[in-house]
């Protein structure tokens, strides 16, 4: 375990300057470290001033504005074992206005736990959340601690999209019955949008967008505003899948990678009526973040989509129709990169959970 920090936990952020990295997209960009010390970094957002936030997965919310770092006050209780706690922090589009950001963790419940999301306002100094609100709450509650998912992305027409894992229990994405291995729909206050895909079906959940997931822990919106994400196989048959309304993809009936024991994996990797990948890996990268990028800084890279990988400690960079793998960012610096998200002023930005550390890239 880190040793959080060893007491200098983040109180305060390194100064910007170039750092080593290899590999073909090394030779395009610079890097800067903006914070060090975090302890299981999980999630990020940039705000429109360029302060920024931070989730640490034993339940710490970071705020970090002019060289110091602050630790927000008013954050929901989380359970923080297994692969659960704090997750994804997103700020609402309207941010400027309302101060609005979203939060996705693992909610504390009678019989276990389930991923939830929750909306507050944080305050104008960013020590504090008010008017925190849980709005979500993945169906059923259980003991498992795998599996949670999970990131919140708002839609072009205000909706929240949040992704969400089977929990462990690959037939429940399956289940339309459970939120299980799914990507979820929803208002800004809760509610089920009106043109959800299942409503009226009986036995589905509402809330349901799409299901046949193993575990989506990367989601974005590409340049025409549609969902993309990416997902973890088992030994191999990670996806970046395009989103589409009401589809099946398939976990566990099909899928590209096979059991840790070495044993197939339902019927095979297609079956009518279930979506084929966008993009598989074999073997396995263990996908992190993901964002589909504006082009604002390397207009040359406009629409191409960039995913963290855990496993082997990299940065992919995605183009095509078909997609398909075209450069990586690899060092010292990418050692578990969990989060990658494109900042308003167009500077891509990642978590490294083995450095605990928080990077800026620019063009060189």
């Amino acid at each position: 375990m880190r040793l959080a920090g060893i007491l200098s936990l983040i109180l305060c952020v390194v100064l910007p300057g170039a750092l080593r990295a290899e590999g073909a997209l090394a030779e395009r960009v610079q890097l800067s470290q903006m914070a060090s010390g975090l302890n299981e970094p999980w999630g990020l957002d940039v705000l429109p001033s360029g302060d920024f936030l931070v989730t640490e997965r034993g339940g710490t919310l970071w705020y970090f504005a002019g060289g110091k770092a602050r630790k927000v006050v008013g954050v929901p209780e989380v359970v923080a074992r297994g692969q659960g706690g704090l997750l994804d922090v997103t700020l609402a589009r309207d941010f400027a206005e309302s101060r609005a950001l979203f939060l996705s963790y693992v909610h504390p419940q009678r019989g276990g736990a389930s991923t939830a999301v929750a909306v507050a306002r944080l305050s104008e100094d960013g020590r504090s959340l008010t008017e925190l609100r849980r709005i979500f709450t993945a169906r059923p509650v259980t003991s498992s601690t795998r599996h949670f998912g999970s990131r919140v992305v708002e839609a072009t027409d205000g909706t929240l999209f949040v992704t969400l894992g089977e929990r462990g229990d690959a037939a429940s994405a399956q289940d339309l019955g459970s939120h299980n291995g799914s990507v979820v729909r929803i208002n800004r206050n809760g509610s089920v949008p009106k043109d959800n895909p299942f409503i009226g079906r009986a036995g589905a959940l509402p809330e349901i967008w799409s299901y046949g997931h193993r575990n989506i822990q990367g989601a974005a919106l590409d340049l025409e505003g549609r969902l993309v994400t990416v997902e973890h196989g088992a030994k191999g048959g990670d996806e970046v899948n395009r989103s589409i309304r009401g589809a099946n993809y398939g976990w566990p009936v099909i899928s590209y990678g096979v059991d840790y024991s070495g044993a197939r994996i339902g019927e095979g990797t297609r079956k009518e009526g279930m979506e084929q990948p966008a993009l598989y890996w074999d073997p396995s990268i263990a996908p992190s973040g993901l964002v589909v990028y504006s082009g604002k800084l390397w207009p040359e890279w406009k629409g191409n989509t960039f995913v963290g990988a855990l496993k082997f400690d990299y940065i992919a960079r995605i183009s095509g129709d078909p997609m398909r793998e075209v450069d990586q960012l690899r060092g010292p610096e990418t050692d578990r990169v969990r989060d990658v998200i494109e900042a308003p002023d167009g500077s891509l930005w990642f978590l490294s959970v083995g450095q605990g550390a928080v990077y800026r890239m620019t063009p060189r």
